[in-house]
């Protein structure tokens, strides 16, 4: 299992991951360490584990934001598979009433044709 040394706000951590994870896990720091740094800046030098706390929470914040719209978002995606169903539905029924029209059209032209030809 690799160790991976990680900087956040300011500070060198070593943390083991899984092989293959190293640099997924520098990425993962470098998010804790920007957002450490934005409530750094916002409410100055609050101690470390109360600003890993708060950039902890701004991020779960974040994250809640986002499965919310992704949630929403799927909502609409089914909305619109069934209005699509719908649709889909319905115009199987117009082009069934429309070939039922035809039909009949085709059958009183046939029916004035045979009346035609046979005077």
């Amino acid at each position: 299992m690799p160790l991976v040394n990680v900087m956040v706000n300011g500070r060198a951590y070593t943390i083991a991951c899984d092989d293959g994870e190293e640099d997924h896990l520098r990425e993962l720091a470098g998010i804790v360490d920007a957002k450490a740094r934005e409530v750094l800046g916002s409410v100055g030098q609050v101690g470390d584990t109360r600003l890993l706390l708060m950039a902890a929470l701004l991020i779960a914040d974040e994250q809640h934001s986002a499965e919310s719209r992704l949630s929403d978002s799927a909502k609409a995606a089914n909305a619109l598979s069934d209005a699509r169903g719908a649709l889909e539905t319905r115009a199987m029924e117009a082009e069934s009433a429309a070939a039922d029209v035809l039909e009949r059209a085709t059958k009183k032209i046939e029916d004035i044709a045979a009346r035609l030809s046979a005077a």
